[in-house]
């Protein structure tokens, strides 16, 4: 679940909700109310960036209020696709005030959407530290302990067929072991397929027709496997596509 931009409004919610003008971005006063006012706004990111950028600037910035500018435009800067830039703002607003869960949580909700899964567990986990009932923190860093769970485990299993490799006696078999692509559809057609027999909707006469097929395209893919125009590998994504064209998606 992402909500960055959201969260990071939560440390503005005391901020009122003044009106601004075109003229607010000249400004010269240190006045934050312009800057909160146009970050409650989503539709208003980019005079967010330029209202905050003004106060961030100033020297005569009181130390909050530059930290809510930061996260202000920080949370601008997010959902305009500057990244990069939205965590500098983050960076410099934690480097004021390190003890800030929702300015870590929201940095690592930035970092995942870059990708940066490490950076974003590091920075959830922080935030719980900081606040172990903090509940986007703790949704964000289960969501993404289980994400890499996932990934560890698909991992683990690239390149490994359905079957043991050291096991493989048929010229079919050991081709499909030397090949990493081939390997994974192995996996994925047996997986889909015992999925499939599991399902208890499935009338008696539909699960001896599943199983039908799925021996005759192992049967056929065994004798045909070498011989002038077979394609094993197109075999196996047809038979693929067919049992998920019977799971329904």
């Amino acid at each position: 679940m992402i909500t960055g931009p959201i969260i990071a409004l939560a440390l503005l919610a005391a901020a009122p909700a003044f009106a601004t003008s075109s003229d607010d971005i000249d400004d010269p006063t240190i006045d934050p109310t312009p800057c909160l006012a146009a970050a409650a706004k989503a539709d208003e990111a980019e005079r967010t960036i330029a209202l905050c950028g003004r106060l961030i600037a100033s020297k005569k910035t009181e130390r909050d209020d530059c930290i809510k500018a930061l996260v202000a435009r920080g949370g601008a800067l997010a959902r305009t696709g500057q990244l990069d830039r939205a965590i500098v703002d983050y960076d410099d607003a934690l480097r004021l005030d390190p003890k800030q869960p929702d300015v870590l949580n929201t940095r690592g909700e930035v970092w995942r959407l870059k990708g940066d899964r490490p950076r974003a567990l590091a920075d959830f986990s922080a935030a719980l530290k900081l606040q172990p009932d903090h509940a986007a923190a703790r949704a964000n860093h289960k969501s993404l302990a289980m994400e890499l769970e996932r990934l560890g485990a698909q991992k683990a299993l690239d390149g490994k067929p359905s079957f043991d490799c050291r096991r493989a006696r048929r010229s079919v078999e050991k081709a499909i072991c030397a090949d990493r692509d081939l390997a994974n559809l192995d996996r994925e057609i047996n997986a889909q397929f015992v999925r499939l027999s599991q399902d208890a909707k499935l009338a008696p006469a539909e699960l001896q027709a599943l199983r039908r097929t799925q021996d005759s395209f192992l049967a056929r893919r065994n004798s045909a496997f070498g011989r002038p125009g077979y394609d094993l590998r197109a075999e196996m994504k047809a038979r693929l596509q067919q049992l998920t064209g019977i799971d329904g998606n």
